[in-house]
């Protein structure tokens, strides 16, 4: 298939990001794309910020440590989060807080959050796009079967919607889905055209 870049003919479009689903999704553009290792981030989230602020909070800050941004380069930065009654979820350390997480999210609402930053030599910008997600009730034995099979550690909120646990756990949503996969595709494609 050809490749094209509606934002300029010779840019690249840089995704700096270990996250194999955000690889696959932005691919999916066909810019002229160079998957780059994301820089080493240390997630320091301030007390004053709060909810969608924070997953645009850390998306500047890969974004800022990351060096050697040249000419013709569009940076790509992003962070999710899942957030539920002023709490956030974050990626799980080991399989005993995966499985709190989940038994917190069953049965009840709560909001994915994803940050993106776009950043040039000239420019930078960022957003974030909001999806609800409500979760049907889950038994102790699908949450330990989901985690003994699909090891959910490197999954904001210890789940990926696109999976297993996507299909029998997830009543609704109300947002863009791939927001929840961890990159809002549809937005961060407005958002490069404009840039």
């Amino acid at each position: 298939m050809e490749k094209f870049n509606f934002v300029k003919p010779d840019y690249t479009i840089l995704l700096a990001s270990g996250s194999p689903r955000r690889k696959e999704l932005i691919s999916k553009f066909n810019f002229n794309l160079k998957i780059v290792k994301a820089p080493e981030n240390k997630e320091i989230i301030p007390d004053n910020v709060f909810r969608e602020n924070i997953a645009i909070h850390l998306a500047k800050e890969k974004s800022l440590n990351y060096k050697g941004l040249k000419e013709n380069e569009i940076l790509v930065t992003a962070d999710t989060i899942v957030w539920k009654d002023n709490k956030i979820l974050g990626k799980p350390k080991d399989k005993e807080e995966a499985i709190e997480m989940l038994e917190f999210l069953s049965g009840d609402e709560h909001f994915v959050f994803t940050g993106v930053c776009l950043r040039s030599i000239n420019k930078t910008t960022s957003f974030f796009a909001e999806t609800k997600v409500k979760f049907s009730k889950l038994s102790k034995a699908e949450i330990l079967y989901y985690i003994e099979n699909y090891k959910p550690y490197d999954k904001a909120g210890a789940y990926g919607i696109q999976e297993w646990i996507g299909m029998i756990a997830v009543e609704y949503i109300e947002g863009s889905f791939y927001n929840v996969m961890g990159l809002p595709v549809q937005k961060l494609y407005k958002e490069i055209m404009e840039f």
